[in-house]
């Protein structure tokens, strides 16, 4: 049950019941948030409290939302928590990643179809044998707005970790043995990319009942470095954005055929 304060608000995201549209769209970053409500008919600023920030606007007549995680899967399952507390209850992971595959380049679009638990978080909610799967519906509305976008896309399996630095600088770590060998299997499986949300955001959406989804944007990193100067600017994070938005007014239309076609066939 997600905590309110005596007036209204929730306790970390600062937002009461109501504020937020049934779509939720979710950078890490707080910075991205207006940048992405922009995007919005009639965006405006909802609020901001530690590492949240929410814009609600709408879309195609739809109230959809935008707000910030932070970073990581602790800060992630807190945010569904309390949006899915104020009437959200889809949810679109927006965010950036390392390639995994040596196909996959600079400012290509990964859409996440599952994710690896190699977290913490979700273990708090389901056991590791509980598989962490995207909605099969948001995925195929954001594969479809990764193609109406016009960029490459990928459609596969993310890493979901913990620690960013045991990732880009796994040699220096004590048990740098154990993270290269799992690297590669994760690489051997198939991962497409490696980011730091996506598996807690697909358990906890199975555990409250709603719908998750993620698209990301790849940086070709393959050797744990970070990204160099050139691999950041041909990597445009409106690139992924486009995708988002694309596959948000996908999945709305096919939302509205669904309920159009149950309400018929009701009567």
């Amino acid at each position: 049950m997600a905590v309110f304060e005596a007036d209204g608000r929730l306790h970390h995201l600062g937002i009461r019941a109501g504020d937020v549209g049934r779509y939720v769209l979710l950078p890490g970053d707080p910075g991205r948030v207006e940048v992405i409500a922009r995007r919005f008919d009639d965006p405006r600023f909802v609020a901001s409290h530690r590492e949240y920030t929410t814009w609600t606007g709408s879309l195609d007549g739809v109230p959809v939302s935008c707000t910030s995680t932070g970073i990581g899967c602790p800060s992630t399952a807190i945010a569904v928590e309390e949006l899915a507390a104020a009437g959200a209850d889809t949810f679109i992971r927006v965010g950036t990643s390392g390639a995994m595959q040596r196909h996959l380049r600079t400012g290509d679009i990964a859409v996440v179809s599952g994710a690896i638990r190699d977290e913490g978080t979700s273990r708090h909610y389901l056991p590791i044998e509980f598989p962490a799967v995207a909605d099969i519906d948001v995925t195929v509305a954001l594969r479809d707005g990764a193609r109406a976008a016009g960029h490459p896309f990928h459609v596969g399996v993310a890493q979901s970790k913990d620690s960013f630095y045991g990732q880009h600088e796994p040699q220096r770590m004590p048990i740098a043995a154990e993270l290269g060998r799992r690297w590669d299997a994760w690489m051997a499986g198939g991962a497409i990319c490696s980011e730091m949300e996506a598996a807690t955001l697909f358990v906890v959406a199975s555990t409250l009942r709603v719908r998750a989804g993620g698209v990301m944007l790849v940086f070709q990193n393959m050797d744990h470095r970070p990204p160099t100067a050139g691999e950041r600017a041909a990597g445009d994070v409106e690139r992924v954005v486009d995708a988002a938005i694309l596959g948000l007014r996908r999945l709305i239309a096919d939302d509205r055929a669904r309920a159009a076609a149950g309400a018929d066939a009701s009567r």
